[in-house]
């Protein structure tokens, strides 16, 4: 008989420590696809809820009066707007930033009181990750009013408002923050533009730190360098505390990932290396016996090791079916911002079918070599 039947037989005949190797393999494989499914999702996730948390650079002239910077919250100094097009075309930028809007802000008084007027151009991303901009996309003729502003004009969704002698409508009336977005009229920036009297101009361009690297790390030191090649006539300013906050976030959802991974793949391999060693050591007069009978090394540890192969496909198959399944039902309820983001890996199905049947035959290698190394007449004298 060939060794194929004989591991048929062998399942067979020994069903109960077949069972649990497969179950053995299928929990790890399952537990490894679902890890993986939702390590993934989680770092959308992160990346998702912490951009939504707002821009954490801010890139000014460097001409800005700091002082006045840091009492107004706005620079008396602005640059070309193509800068931020320089900025973009420069190769490897959006390593270190992403999401770069141009904007335009001035204090204006409206109603009799101050308000802020800040103009939001067009944000450019990188068309490699096919990522959805991030902050506000106005369109020319509308604005979007704080909290604060809507309620001094008693201002309407849908209504109007005068701004340097135009006409805008009201598009968007934004919720309470309770900073100084709800005193912040927000247009497109070719409107600010004309109404500030700066066409053309910009004072700041907002953007994603992507380094993620923490405050000890010194991440604002990078990215200064790259601004001081690109656009030397700029400086970079960090929001430390929320950008240390993202980095901190991600950095542990990799360390999860780091230590969830190995851990699995070590209960597994003990268990197989257990199991195999026990059916071993259960069936030493039988090998003896097909050692004395002139069956040859090579044949009994394919025998043992073909086993845990062929085990090790049906563990894949099964473990996939199984983590896809428990990373799509229990995600939609972890992960509520990108949860259409979560979907089967295919992908995943090809790794597993490929390394479970080869980590199977190496934890199976031990116990199999302890077998083929045992003398048959000392194991069918001992028994």
């Amino acid at each position: 008989m060939n060794v194929l039947g004989l591991i048929l037989r062998e399942l067979r005949h020994h069903w109960v420590n077949s069972l649990l190797v497969t179950v053995g393999l299928v929990i790890a494989v399952a537990l490894l696809v679902a890890v993986r499914m939702t390590t993934a999702a989680a770092e959308r996730e992160t990346r998702r809820v912490m951009r939504d948390l707002g821009f954490n650079l801010r890139i000014i002239p460097k001409s800005t009066d700091m002082d006045h910077f840091w009492s107004h919250g706005i620079s008396d100094q602005t640059m070309p707007e193509e800068a931020v097009q320089r900025l973009a075309a420069q190769h490897g930028v959006f390593l270190s930033f992403n999401h770069l809007t141009p904007a335009l802000e001035g204090r204006i008084e409206i109603a009799g009181r101050p308000a802020l007027l800040t103009g939001i151009g067009d944000t450019i991303v990188d068309s490699k990750e096919g990522k959805q901009p991030m902050g506000f996309r106005i369109k020319p003729g509308q604005v979007f009013l704080g909290r604060a502003i809507a309620d001094r004009l008693e201002a309407k969704r849908g209504g109007t408002i005068q701004l340097g002698g135009r006409e805008f409508t009201v598009e968007r009336i934004l919720g309470e923050s309770g900073t100084d977005e709800d005193v912040r009229i927000y247009g497109a920036l070719p409107d600010v533009q004309t109404v500030l009297g700066q066409p053309g101009r910009i004072n700041e361009i907002k953007a994603i730190d992507c380094l993620c690297l923490t405050a000890d790390q010194d991440p604002l030191g990078q990215l200064r360098a790259v601004i001081e090649e690109v656009l030397p006539e700029a400086r970079v300013l960090q929001l430390t505390a929320m950008a240390d906050a993202r980095a901190r976030q991600r950095q542990m959802a990799e360390r999860y990932a780091r230590f969830a991974v190995p851990l699995v793949l070590l209960v597994g391999a003990g268990w197989l290396v257990l199991l195999t060693w026990l059916n071993v050591r259960e069936r030493r007069p039988e090998i003896g016996l097909w050692r004395a009978l002139g069956h040859g090394s090579g044949r009994i540890a394919g025998l043992l090791l073909g086993k845990a192969v062929l085990l090790g496909v049906l563990g894949a198959l099964a473990g996939y079916a199984l983590g896809t399944w428990i990373a799509l039902a229990a995600g939609p309820d972890i992960f509520q911002v990108t949860a259409k983001g979560l979907r089967a890996e295919p992908a995943l199905l090809a790794w597993a079918v490929l390394l479970t049947p080869a980590f199977a035959a190496v934890a199976s290698l031990l116990p199999s070599m302890m077998a083929v190394a045992q003398e048959p007449a000392q194991t069918l004298r001992a028994d």
